[in-house]
């Protein structure tokens, strides 16, 4: 074969390699994109889903969390319906409202985050869970004149989780907000039993808050989150205050203050003056 024929025989061959190596890149590409898109696709599908079903369980947090909280604030307003003669029975009422808020709302809210990570969504619940915290302490210190510990609390909220997921746990910063909550609420009962003549035990109130502030005091500063504290701490200093003021001003004016006035202690009478002495 002349090397004349062997040059247009390479000539003709040489288009139909280069279609060939087109044809070849064509269906690699083509594979390439059949495999990857679809891939691609159902990855943004679930991530959407997850975001979809996320919002959506933190909607009914957050419903659980306001029902937590509204149901209990009224086992506070049933607290402060105290007075010397009915004692016994709000606590006792109080105390019923206060698990029907644990079986009925705590342990919906424990549903909804079975199974995930609750701590993503603890914005979602944290104010119904502090709020919590505020009456089931003030239950406790009104019926036995302690504090009910956040070890306590978890161990209740233990009961309603299922043992194979992780149970939920109060966050300790949920607790020390709830806590300091609760001295504006004692401030009002101790000005209520003051009202109502029971002086010994607004001083006993006056001595509890002074040491949950003080305690505090110490604490809060260590604190990775101290902003939310910061306004909480100078409302209890407030709190306190008054208490002492309010004991002050009765321990200093005695049987001059009004509640005393319809007293049926002879030692009392009208603007401290004895039964003897000739108006």
């Amino acid at each position: 074969m002349s090397a004349a024929i062997q040059r247009i025989l390479v000539m003709a061959s040489k288009p139909q390699r280069l279609r060939q190596w087109a044809d070849f890149q064509s269906s690699a590409k083509k594979a390439r994109t059949m495999t990857s898109q679809p891939s691609l696709k159902d990855d943004f599908s679930a991530y959407a889903d997850y975001l979809n079903n996320l919002n959506e369980k933190r909607e009914r947090v957050v419903k659980a969390s306001r029902d937590i909280t509204m149901n209990s604030k009224k086992v506070i307003f049933q607290v402060h319906r105290i007075s010397k003669n009915n004692r016994e029975e709000v606590l006792e009422k109080a105390h019923k409202d206060l698990a029907a808020v644990m079986d009925q709302y705590i342990a919906r809210l424990v549903k909804e985050l079975r199974g995930s990570d609750f701590w993503k969504l603890r914005r979602a619940y944290s104010p119904g869970i502090q709020e919590y915290v505020e009456a089931a302490t003030l239950c406790r210190f009104c019926k036995s004149g302690t504090l009910l510990n956040l070890e306590e609390m978890n161990a209740s909220l233990s009961s309603l989780s299922n043992p194979s997921h992780e149970p939920l746990q109060i966050n300790i910063l949920d607790y020390i907000l709830g806590l300091a909550d609760l001295t504006g609420e004692l401030m009002r009962l101790a000005i209520g039993r003051i009202s109502d003549g029971e002086l010994e035990y607004a001083k006993e109130i006056c001595t509890f808050v002074r040491e949950i502030h003080r305690e505090l005091t110490l604490l809060v500063p260590h604190m990775d989150e101290p902003l939310d504290m910061k306004t909480k701490m100078e409302t209890m200093l407030q709190s306190v205050i008054k208490i002492e003021n309010a004991c002050f001003s009765v321990h200093v004016r005695g049987s001059e203050y009004i509640p005393l006035l319809g007293s049926d202690d002879p030692s009392y009478s009208l603007m401290g003056l004895g039964e003897g002495i000739d108006l």
